[in-house]
Order: C-alpha cells, then structure tokens, then sequence
C-alpha cells in the first residue's frame, strides 16, 4: 500500500461550519453499501473490529467489500460495459476506467449530490481537492485519498516522506564496510562483493539487486524511481521532454545492463511477481532493492523478528554524475485513490451524507483511532493510542486490522494530513526508512494526470509507446553487450518517433500548463 505519512498535527481545510451533517439523520436506519475496491490485495472485512462496528452503531452503515480474485483491469471493464457497478467504487486516479464511468455516465456527481441531499459536504471537503478534480462540465465525480497540496511542501513543520528508497540489507551491507553505492563503478562492486562473500541466504542464492514487478509497461524502479535518485527534471525551459533520452539516466541503465551481464541481476527479478518478491524478501534474499519502503512492511516485521541486523535500510544510491541528493515523489493533490458513487447506488442520498461523515473531522477521527477507551485514550493530555494497541500494530499488522482496524487500515476516504496529529510513529526499523527520504521529498502534482484517453490518438500513441517500452527495458538490460544495448535503444527511439511521439508531448505539454494554473503555479 502507498502510504506516505506526514506525523504533524495539521486542521481541515474547511472546518465544519452550522451545516448539520445529514448522516446524524439516518444513523439509526440500517444499510448495507456493497464498495469494490480495485486492488486484488485488499483483504480487509468490515465487521467484527473495534472500528468498522463503531462506525457502523454510530452511522447504520455496513460495508461488503468487493475485491477482484484476479486482474483488476478486466474485472472493472466488465462491470462498467454490463452496468453492474455496485454503490462505492475505489480505484486508483490514474486509472482509464475513471474516464470511462464518467463519460458513460454510470456516476453522479458529488456536488450536484452534495446540493440535493446533503450541503454538509461542501463542508468537509477539501475545496483545492474539489478544484483539482473538477472536470471540464463543471462536477467533481470523485474524491481523493491520501491527497496533499503543494503548500503542504512549503510548510517547514510539515514532515512528508517519499516512499521511493534505495535498500540494502543491514548485515550485509554492514559486512562489506558500508559501500559507496552512488557511483556506476562503486555500485557494481557492492553488488559484486556481496555475491562473492555471501553467495546463499539459508541454502539458496543471494539475490544481488530486487526491482519492482516488470509489467507488460515497465517497471517502476526502473523508471520514475531511478529519474528521482537521479534527480532529473521532467521539464526544461518549461516544456517536457524525453526523459528517456537523458545521458544520466542511459548512464545507469548501462550500469544496470552491465550489472546483468557479470551475473549480478538474477533472471528471476524479470519474471517474479509481487507475491514472490515478498516471500523473498521475508527471507532476506535481496543484498540490495530499489523498492517501495511501505510495501513490505510485514515482511520487515517478520525479519525483525528473527534477527535486527537481517532488516533492509535505507541508503544513498544511485546518484547522478554531480553526486546530487535525489529529488523523490511526494504524495501529490492528486492522491492515491478515488472514491466514486455509482449511480446504480441502492439510496445516494445515505451515501453522499456517508462519505461527508468519513470526510469531516469526526470520520477521521473515527476511522483513524477507533472508539475511544479501546483503541484509544488521552495519556499525558494528549489524544493517542493505548500502547497494546501501538504494540500489535507495530509487530502484527495482519492481527491488528483484523482486530482494530484502525489506523489507515480503512484508507479509501482518508485525509491523511489530517490524521497525522495522531500518528503513534513508527518502530525504528521502519522509521529509519521513512527519515531517509526527509529533506529530499518534492512534489510532482503538476505531473499528475498527463495521460491522454486511452480511445484518442495521443492515447492510442501513449499506449503503444508504453508497450513497445514494456518489451524493450528488459531487452536493454539484458542486452549481450554496449552495442547491442545502443542499437535496442536507438530501435525505440526512431519507433516512438514514428507512432507520433512529438504529438504526444505536445498534448502532454497542454495538460501540464492546465494542471500549473489549477495548481497557480508558473
């Protein structure tokens, strides 16, 4: 999960004002709202926790989630071409069946909603949020988790973290003197040291370097990660560019590439999913990764548990030729997930006033810590979890949802901003993660969202290009030798050239000037 947490007390943008709250109306009416969620790893029930049956006495509102058993993309594309969406839908912003529910109109506005059955919404609800997703008829058809606006970065006492991170893991790296590993020919070593001096990992071999899952697109590592520790701009003289074409960023994917050819990157990272991975890390496989610090948050408790120094931390790596310190996401406006109410919705006038309550101070209080007494309490004057409840969170997160569920372990509507004035921190062999990302955390919103409808000719042109680059980074890591990898390279090049690759900058470059005026940026 993509959590990117800020630990300072922070208010609402828009304070509850005399609106009363319409769920307060209908609390004692029993509901059950089915709500899909469109990643296949969400296993949290709702019910038979502290929080979910706190929130469901005090609203009437039960919960039956819908998780697709496979591919999240097909499963979705079959509920909106049948209509059989069900009352929530959450998916990630980025996602093309956002368009598609829109433009078939299998949504409702949430403003036009907000006005019929409930103005305590427009309340609660976070106004640069509302303008940010504002589509160009005038409504907002969803709302963002997660969400931080570019003042946010602005704010000196603000801590945002990154969830972009070089790791190595601690006894090994430790063993081999602490490494410079920003370096191209520094990099290969470590990774070539580590393979030399510790070959098995409890009788199977040491996996030098981890990457994220390669998809049929990419892999992320691969790319906005490593143009972050490179600290690459996205844009020059104020217009986008092929980043791809950087000499930094070639540099080190021939790094990468020779990497493979001395036998230091496995077959098996090509070819590993996410659940794979995990079992791998779990058992401390990996010398080093290029990965997402909160993914593999119970995989680091496990190995905590087994030995302290066996836990992967986080260092400098990859860096550009200048030696600079990386320029890593920050969670953006945009968020991480939107929240859209189906217009197949058994009773949209209970669910507007739902989401308003999960939005006001009061919901996220609520989902947040729980009720007070058992998740929570004031100690020494201050609102906070009770310890046995920061201790399971902190050592058993499977236990812990499945007891408390609080936390963010319901993060579909969460402001997480907000919810920081409660955060009971994290045990040091996470936090260290987290603070390494401090002071090189930056915001990338006006980046957000510049993926043109997948059905329009600069769609159909991004589509091809991701696919053709899909095939062709494996291929470039892989390649036998320096000429080789040239001529793969420059065979993607002249293909993106042909497929329209100028024409999809310049619609790109429109949208990017769109989202620096809703932003009110230069």
């Amino acid at each position: 999960m993509a959590f990117l947490v800020s630990i300072i007390p922070l208010t609402l943008t828009n304070a509850a004002s005399s609106v009363k709250p319409g769920w307060k109306e209908d609390a004692k009416k029993p509901i059950t709202f089915d709500w899909y969620i469109n990643f296949s790893w969400f296993g949290t029930k709702w019910g038979g926790n502290a929080v979910s049956d706190y929130v469901t006495k005090k609203t009437g509102v039960k919960i039956n989630f819908i998780v697709p058993a496979g591919n999240e993309n097909e499963k979705l594309n079959v509920m909106i071409a049948s209509n059989t969406l069900p009352d929530f839908i959450t998916l990630g912003w980025w996602e093309e069946a956002v368009r598609k529910m829109i433009a078939g109109k299998l949504v409702y506005a949430l403003d036009e909603l907000a006005k019929k059955y409930d103005p305590y919404f427009f309340t609660v609800a976070n106004k640069q949020r509302l303008g940010w997703y504002t589509q160009p008829d005038g409504h907002v058809y969803g709302y963002p988790n997660a969400s931080y606006t570019p003042e946010d970065f602005k704010n000196p006492k603000l801590k945002i973290y990154s969830n972009q991170t070089f790791l190595v893991r601690k006894d090994i790296y430790e063993a081999l003197g602490k490494p410079d590993m920003r370096k191209p020919d520094t990099f290969l070593k470590a990774l070539a040291d580590a393979k030399k001096k510790f070959p098995k990992v409890n009788g199977q071999p040491l996996i030098p370097i981890g990457f994220h899952e390669f998809t049929d697109t990419g892999c992320y590592s691969l790319e906005s990660y490593l143009w972050n520790f490179l600290a690459l701009p996205r844009e020059k003289n104020g217009k986008l560019y092929d980043i791809v074409a950087h000499p930094e960023y070639i540099r080190w994917l021939k790094t990468f590439n020779e990497a493979y050819r001395r036998g230091l990157i496995a077959k098996d990272v090509f070819i590993d999913k996410r659940a794979q991975m995990e079992e791998k890390i779990a058992q401390g496989r990996y010398f080093s990764m290029i990965y997402q610090r909160t993914d593999f948050v119970a995989q680091q408790q496990e190995l905590y548990k087994k030995n302290p120094n066996m836990i992967y931390i986080a260092v400098d790596g990859p860096a550009n030729s200048k030696l600079e310190k990386p320029k890593l996401a920050g969670p953006g406006i945009a968020g991480w997930t939107l929240t859209m109410i189906s217009k197949n919705n058994k009773d949209p006038k209970r669910a507007i006033r739902f989401m308003s309550y999960w939005l006001s101070p009061e919901g996220q209080k609520d989902f947040y810590l729980g009720p007070k007494g058992v998740t929570w309490d004031v100690i020494k004057g201050k609102e906070q979890f009770k310890p046995e409840v920061v201790k399971l969170m902190q050592t058993d997160r499977p236990t812990f949802d499945k007891k408390y569920g609080a936390e963010l372990t319901y993060w579909m509507l969460g402001d997480w901003p907000y919810v920081s004035q409660w955060d009971p921190g994290m045990p040091p062999y996470l936090q260290q993660m987290a603070n390494w990302t401090l002071g090189k955390t930056v915001s990338y919103a006006q980046y957000d969202n510049l993926n043109p409808p997948a059905d329009s000719p600069e769609g159909i042109i991004a589509r091809k290009i991701a696919l053709k680059w899909g095939q062709t980074l494996p291929k470039l890591i892989m390649a036998k030798s320096p000429a080789e990898f040239d001529k793969i390279f420059k065979d993607f090049q002249n293909y993106k050239k042909q497929v329209g690759f100028d024409k999809l900058l310049a619609w790109q470059q429109k949208k990017l000037e769109e989202n620096k005026k809703k932003l009110g940026l230069k």
